[in-house]
Order: C-alpha cells, then sequence, then structure tokens
C-alpha cells in the first residue's frame, strides 16, 4: 500500500484525492494546507491526518508526495521532499523559473527518488490512442499537428496577474502535447497574441488569444491556437496529418444525443469543465505515478519533461513581446 501525503487540499488536490481513493493498492494518509479548515475538510472525507507540510515530508506515514500547492512553492517543497527521499507528483509548471527547475533536477537526480510532472493530458484516452496510433505507424510518419484548446470563459484578473501568462499557464499544456506527439524537440517557436476577450487582461500584460507556431529541427510543424472564451464549451481538438493519413481526436459533448430536423442537424455542447473532460485523464495519471512508484518503473513524464515544457513557454512568451521567432535550446 502506497501512503500518500497530499500537499494542497484546493480545487486540484481534491482532484487527485478523489482518484487516488479509486486505486487500490494506495491511500491518502496525511494532508497539508495553508488553510486549517480546507485540509481538516479533505482529512475527514480520506480519513488522513492533518500535519503542516514539513511534518508531512518527514512523517514514516508517507512513502510519496503530491505537490497540489501554489507554483511558488514547489521549489521548497520538491527539495524537501527529496531531501527525505519520497516520490514526487508535482503539478505543473515545476517552477516559473527554467533555471529554477533545473536546481530542482539536480536534486531529485541526486536523491534518486521517482519524480513525476503532471501534464494529465497525457493520460486523456483519445490523446493516448491517437499517440499510440501515430507511434505504431498508422499515419506514417508525422508533418503537422494542430492542437486547438480553448476556455469556455476567462478566469478573474487576479488570477491573470499571478499567472505567468496564457503561454506558462494555459498554453504550457499544448506544448507539452505537442512535443508528446511530434516526437521531436521542436528548435523555433512563433506566437501571437491579442487581448479580444477582456481588456482588463491586456491592461495586466497578457492576451487572451493566441496563436504559436513551433518547427522542429527536421521540419515538423505545429500549430497551436488558444482562447479563453468558448460559447460552446471547453474546446479541446488535435489533429495529426502524416505522410500517409490524418488522426484526430474531436471534443467530448455532454451527451451523444443528436437531433435532426428541417433545421439540420444539432448536437449536445461540449463539456463545460476541465474537470469534468479530464476525468479519467487525472484518474489514469494517478494510477500510472503509483504503479511506477510501487514497481520501480520510469514514470512518464518526469521532470525534464517540465522544463522542456516550460522553455516552450518562456520562448512563446518572448517570441510574443518581441514579435519573431525564438530559437530554443532542446538540450534544455
Amino acid at each position: 500500500m502506497l501512503k500518500i501525503g497530499l500537499l494542497g487540499c484546493g480545487r486540484i488536490g481534491q482532484v487527485h484525492a478523489r482518484s487516488i481513493g479509486q486505486i487500490d493498492d494506495a491511500r491518502v494518509t496525511v494532508v497539508a494546507d495553508a488553510f486549517a479548515d480546507t485540509a481538516r475538510a479533505l482529512a475527514e472525507k480520506t480519513g488522513a491526518q492533518v500535519m503542516d507540510s514539513q511534518a508531512l515530508i518527514e512523517s514514516p506515514e508517507v512513502d510519496a508526495v503530491v505537490i497540489g500547492t501554489p507554483t511558488d512553492t514547489h521549489y521548497d517543497l520538491i527539495h524537501a521532499a527529496a531531501d527525505a527521499g519520497k516520490a514526487i507528483f508535482c503539478e505543473k509548471p515545476v517552477d516559473m523559473s527554467a533555471d529554477r527547475i533545473r536546481d530542482c533536477i539536480k536534486v531529485v537526480e541526486a536523491s534518486g527518488v521517482a519524480f513525476m510532472t503532471a501534464f494529465n493530458r497525457r493520460f486523456d484516452p483519445n490523446f493516448a490512442n491517437v499517440q499510440a496510433r501515430i507511434a505504431g505507424g498508422d499515419i506514417g510518419p508525422v508533418e503537422i499537428v494542430t492542437i486547438q484548446s480553448r476556455d469556455p470563459s476567462p478566469p478573474p484578473i487576479s488570477y491573470i496577474q499571478s499567472s505567468g501568462g496564457l503561454f506558462r499557464d494555459m498554453m504550457i499544456h499544448d506544448l507539452d502535447m505537442a512535443r508528446f506527439l511530434l516526437a521531436e524537440e521542436p528548435i523555433s517557436v512563433f506566437a501571437v497574441g491579442s487581448s479580444l476577450v477582456d481588456p482588463d487582461i491586456g491592461r495586466a500584460g497578457d492576451v487572451d488569444t493566441a496563436a504559436v507556431t513551433l518547427t522542429t529541427a527536421s521540419g515538423k510543424i505545429c500549430q497551436i491556437s488558444n482562447s479563453r472564451r468558448a460559447t460552446y464549451g471547453y474546446d479541446q481538438r488535435i489533429e495529426v496529418h502524416g505522410a500517409s493519413g490524418m488522426i484526430r481526436a474531436e471534443n467530448m459533448l455532454e451527451n451523444t444525443v443528436e437531433i435532426a430536423s428541417e433545421a439540420g442537424f444539432r448536437k449536445a455542447p461540449a463539456q463545460h469543465f476541465f474537470l469534468e473532460r479530464y476525468e479519467s485523464a487525472y484518474r489514469a495519471e494517478m494510477q500510472h505515478f503509483v504503479r511506477g512508484v510501487v514497481d520501480g518503473a520510469p514514470l512518464s513524464p518526469g521532470i525534464f519533461d517540465g522544463l522542456q515544457a516550460q522553455l516552450l513557454a518562456d520562448a512563446a512568451t518572448r517570441s510574443w513581446t518581441e514579435g519573431k521567432p525564438i530559437a530554443v535550446n532542446v538540450a534544455g
């Protein structure tokens, strides 16, 4: 039985607690949160103890930690957990600074602890199936990848101001997905962005509508489009074109009912929120983490994947700011 300490009992912490609760050989034993009431509420649901973060990390009742706290706390928690010899599951981004992620890589490698970066979309059944069929040669060598990701509505401005910007907060998932599907590191990033959804987002120094083109050394291309607005629900689609065919994954709808009349065909809206859209992905990624730690198997995506996604997000931010393509050092 893998004993897991949950650092952060907010929305994502609760998602992970539910996932762990569905895994036979794992359980949440200790929880910690900056807000005592939030920690107590989740402890009651899971049967866990409540401790502060350092006590949780040092507890003999914890074999592995799940870090679901604000990004600016990740660095210290990763160092503490690695020093304590605990396996680590960390939400993205690992840190807002690529240099600080490199520091984390050093301490993780020196300690030899297992580490997984939580890019949950790799574990979505549909997206994982697309990647597996590409790897199996179903469409031949990849030529162009298209990723569309649009939120139903923008987050509060207070969140925007501390998020690191759309490229680092929202698009980082798509940048990791691009690497997952291309199976080759991008070496060039070109980004454009506007604030068309909410002028206050622009006044806060960010964009709400953006597009990025990634290019690999062999010439493969990935196009990513993001928007903070989609009136029809949570829009998550990918398409990959190869030398001998095309494969794509469409949106998950609220239901599969289709109505036909003289006005045409009508389907249900896309699922509205990321928690329901990626429920199975969150469960699958946690199963992968638990299985890997228990069996001593490699974990993927790892901390290097967290660094590479951050480097691409940084390059996209710089490209948007400077209005030119930015070269990316694939060696990190």
